[in-house]
């Protein structure tokens, strides 16, 4: 009869295949505990890094959405037609890097009247967002600078933003060259408030508090808190009409404002030729040269302040 015993080879054999079982079991246990750690370590390291960079980010943040500690608007008041000017204006201002401060340059003109300037101011404000159209019609002297002044406060009304949205406020004609750096260095040690700021008309006066003295047109600067008062005051609003900047300083003296006064002659001043007692030699101090009111002068005055010194080498170009 066959025996039922089970053959002693085919044991071992089943032996030997358990046995190598368990050790394959064993390797492959080992192998994935090693890769699960390494992929746990791995995910912690980027999870780290993550929450790392996250907090940089938010610092990084958190700092550059401090406001500047001075902010100026800069409202070059020009007109809606002057395209090229505005355009030539932008690479001048838009050349120039000022430490700490905020200098907004907005270019300010009345309602448009025209179907051209319908279509190149709207690309102009799509492209640069930096001009202001006033509700008034065109003028000189007949009060658009009291609009614009009057008009700020509603313009920049902004809950969230900072207060006041702006420290000074200068108006400028656009045929002034302004050094905004110099600008801001001479603002640093003046009050925040009650100030009023420029080049004292006649030429030939100092006299910060002489009666009929007031700040030329090319550029003077006041505080925020001047432009709220012009904003509700009966003073401006009833008297608009004649030299604009004559007519700013009755404002100021007969509101009793601009207490704070500080004349920036000589570094205001008209360009050298043809000279006048308001004209000036051009010199490093310089924080505006008004009457440029041709391209040479431009040019030149660009010149004598190296402003493309800075031009990077390539190979793009070559600018002997």
């Amino acid at each position: 009869m066959k025996s039922d015993r089970p053959n002693p080879l085919a044991r071992l054999s089943l032996t030997l295949s358990l046995f190598f079982f368990v050790v394959f079991l064993y390797i492959w246990f080992f192998i994935n505990e090693a890769q699960f750690a390494a992929l746990r370590r791995l995910g912690q390291s980027a999870v780290s890094n993550f929450q790392s960079q996250t907090v940089e980010k938010s610092l990084v943040e958190n700092v550059t959405s401090s406001p500047p500690d001075m902010r100026i608007l800069l409202g070059i008041l020009t007109l809606a037609d002057q395209y090229q000017r505005r355009h030539f204006l932008r690479l001048v201002y838009g050349t120039q890097s000022i430490a700490d401060a905020q200098i907004d340059v907005k270019f300010v003109f009345c309602n448009l009247t025209k179907e051209d300037q319908k279509v190149l101011v709207a690309l102009e404000i799509m492209r640069y967002n930096d001009i202001i159209i006033l509700n008034c019609t065109e003028n000189m002297n007949t009060g658009k600078t009291y609009t614009f002044f009057s008009s700020l406060p509603e313009i920049f009304d902004d809950p969230e933003g900072p207060s006041p949205p702006y420290h000074y406020v200068m108006k400028g004609d656009d045929d002034v060259y302004f050094r905004l750096n110099n600008l801001v260095e001479s603002l640093r040690p003046l009050p925040r408030e009650d100030l009023y700021y420029g080049y004292i008309i006649p030429c030939t006066s100092m006299e910060l508090f002489k009666n009929d003295n007031y700040m030329s047109g090319m550029g003077y600067l006041i505080s925020w808190d001047i432009v709220e008062w012009i904003r509700t005051s009966e003073i401006p609003r009833n008297h608009t009409v004649g030299p604009e900047d004559k007519v700013f300083g009755d404002w100021m003296r007969k509101g009793h404002l601009g207490k704070n006064r500080y004349n920036a002659k000589w570094s205001m001043y008209d360009y050298p030729t043809p000279p006048t007692v308001c004209t000036h030699e051009l010199w490093p101090d310089t924080i505006a040269v008004h009457k440029l009111k041709d391209q040479e002068k431009w040019i030149k005055t660009l010149m004598y302040f190296n402003v493309t010194n800075d031009l990077p080498p390539s190979k793009l170009y070559h600018i002997p």
